[in-house]
C-alpha cells in the first residue's frame, strides 16, 4: 500500500479524491499497489466531510510523515504552492501537480530539487487538463525531433470565439455567457488576454528546447480586440479564428507566440469548438499528431493527475530526468522577425486605399470591401516587413491577425 497526501481541496483536489475513491480497483491494478489517501491539507473547515479525519491544516504533518511518499499539489498559484512543493521534494517525496503557473515559473528549479533528493516532479495536468500531451511528447514521440507544437490551450477563449464565429454573438455578450456558465472567472484577464495560454505554451516550448523558456518573454496577445466584422471576413476568406499558442523550431531558435490567428477551415483545429482544446504536434519522423479533449474541468484534470500518480508508482525505481533546465541563453526569435502571412482589416473603403494596398502588397491579393472596411491577406513575410508596408498605405489598421 502507498500512502499519499493531497494539498488543496478545491475543484481539482476534490476531483482527485473522487477519482481515487471511485476507480480504486482499476487504479490499484494499474499502479501495482493500493493507494491510500492519508492526509488532505486545506485551511477551510471540512468537518462535515464523510472523511473529515483526513483533513489537516499544518503542512509539516505531511512533510514529517515518512509513510507518505507521493504528494498531490492542486492549490494553484505560486504561493504557498511553491514553498510547499519545495518542502515535500526536499523530504524525498514525489510531487504531482496540476499547477501551470508554478511549472512555467519554477519548473526548472523544482525538477533539479527532485533530482537532488531522489524523487520526481510530475506535471501532466498543467497543460491541456485531461488531454494527454506531456507524456506522449516525453515518451511516445521521443524518437522524433519536435519541429512545432501549436494549439487551442484555453477553453474559455475558445468558447467565446465559437459563440462569436458560429452565432454572431459579440465578444462582450459571449464573455458574459462564459462567466454565467462558470467557464470564465469574474476577472477573466488571465484567459482573454492570453496569459493562461502563454504559461502553457512556455511549458511545451521548454520541453522541446530542453532549457527554460520564460512565459514573460513570450509575445502574448488576447482576444479582446476581435470583432464580429473580423469573424465575418475570416469566414469569407475560408478561415476560423482561434487563440493559438504556437512554438516552431527555426534553425537553432524558437518562434513562440500567443495570439488570435486565422486557421484554415480544413485544419483539425478549426473544428475544435466550445470549451474543448486541441493540440497539434509535429515530429520530424512522425509528421503531425493531433490531441483533442476537455482542457479543463474537475474530473478530466483530476484523471490526468491520478495518471501521474500511477506513473510515479510504476517508475519509482527509475531515476528522474529533468525535462528542462534553467535558461542558458535567449533562444527566442524576436517577435518582429517571425515570418507569417497576416490578415489585415483597414477602416477605409475608398478606391485610392484599395489601389494603394494592391500597389504595396501586390495585385494578386484577395480583397474584400464591406461596411466601411477593407480586408485582405498578405503573403508570407516578417512581421516587421508587413508593418513597414502597412505604414506606406496611410490608412487606419482596424485589426491585424497572424495566420497559422
Amino acid at each position: 500500500m502507498t500512502k499519499i497526501a493531497i494539498i488543496g481541496f478545491g475543484v481539482v483536489g476534490s476531483g482527485v479524491y473522487e477519482v481515487i475513491r471511485k476507480n480504486a480497483g482499476e487504479i490499484t491494478e494499474k499502479a501495482g499497489t493500493e493507494i491510500d489517501i492519508k492526509y488532505i491539507l486545506d485551511i477551510r473547515d471540512f468537518s462535515n466531510h464523510p472523511e473529515s479525519n483526513l483533513f489537516v491544516n499544518d503542512v509539516n504533518i505531511i512533510a514529517e510523515d515518512e509513510e507518505v511518499s507521493v504528494v498531490v499539489e492542486t492549490m494553484g498559484g505560486l504561493e504557498p504552492a511553491n514553498t510547499f512543493s519545495r518542502l515535500m521534494l526536499s523530504k524525498g517525496k514525489t510531487v504531482v501537480t496540476s499547477n501551470k503557473e508554478l511549472v512555467a515559473t519554477y519548473g526548472d528549479e523544482l525538477f533539479a530539487l527532485a533530482s537532488e533528493n531522489d524523487c520526481a516532479y510530475y506535471y501532466e495536468a498543467s497543460v491541456g487538463g485531461g488531454i494527454p500531451i506531456i507524456r506522449p511528447m516525453k515518451n511516445c514521440l521521443s524518437a522524433n525531433r519536435i519541429e512545432s507544437v501549436f494549439g487551442i490551450l484555453n477553453g474559455t477563449t475558445n468558447y467565446i470565439l465559437t459563440r462569436m464565429f458560429t452565432d454572431n454573438v459579440s465578444f462582450e455578450s459571449a464573455l458574459k455567457e462564459a462567466q454565467e456558465k462558470g467557464y470564465a472567472e469574474k476577472d477573466p484577464t488571465a484567459d482573454v488576454d492570453g496569459f493562461d495560454t502563454g504559461k502553457k505554451i512556455s511549458i511545451l516550448s521548454s520541453m522541446i528546447n530542453g532549457e527554460k523558456i520564460n512565459h514573460e518573454d513570450v509575445h502574448t496577445e488576447g482576444i479582446r480586440g476581435i470583432t464580429l466584422i473580423d469573424t465575418e471576413f475570416a469566414q469569407s476568406f475560408g478561415y476560423s479564428i482561434k487563440l493559438i499558442g504556437s512554438c516552431r523550431r527555426v534553425d537553432d531558435k524558437y518562434s513562440v507566440v500567443v495570439a488570435p490567428m486565422l486557421v484554415k477551415k480544413d485544419s483539425p483545429l478549426a473544428g475544435v469548438n466550445d470549451v474543448f482544446n486541441g493540440i497539434m504536434v509535429c515530429g520530424n519522423m512522425l509528421g503531425d499528431a493531433f490531441f483533442y479533449g476537455r482542457g479543463a474541468g474537475k474530473l478530466p484534470t483530476a484523471s490526468a493527475v491520478v495518471a501521474d500518480v500511477i506513473d510515479a508508482l510504476r517508475s519509482k525505481d527509475i531515476s528522474f530526468k529533468a525535462p528542462w533546465t534553467k535558461a542558458i541563453g535567449n533562444v527566442l526569435v524576436p517577435y518582429d522577425k517571425i515570418e507569417c502571412a497576416m490578415y489585415v482589416c483597414l477602416k477605409e473603403t475608398d478606391d485610392e486605399t484599395v489601389a494603394k494596398v494592391c500597389q504595396v502588397f501586390g495585385n494578386d491579393l484577395k480583397i474584400i470591401v464591406k461596411d466601411g472596411y477593407v480586408a485582405f491577406i498578405t503573403g508570407k513575410d516578417t512581421i516587421s516587413a508587413i508593418d513597414e508596408k502597412l505604414s506606406k498605405i496611410n490608412a487606419k489598421v482596424n485589426n491585424k491577425l497572424m495566420i497559422l
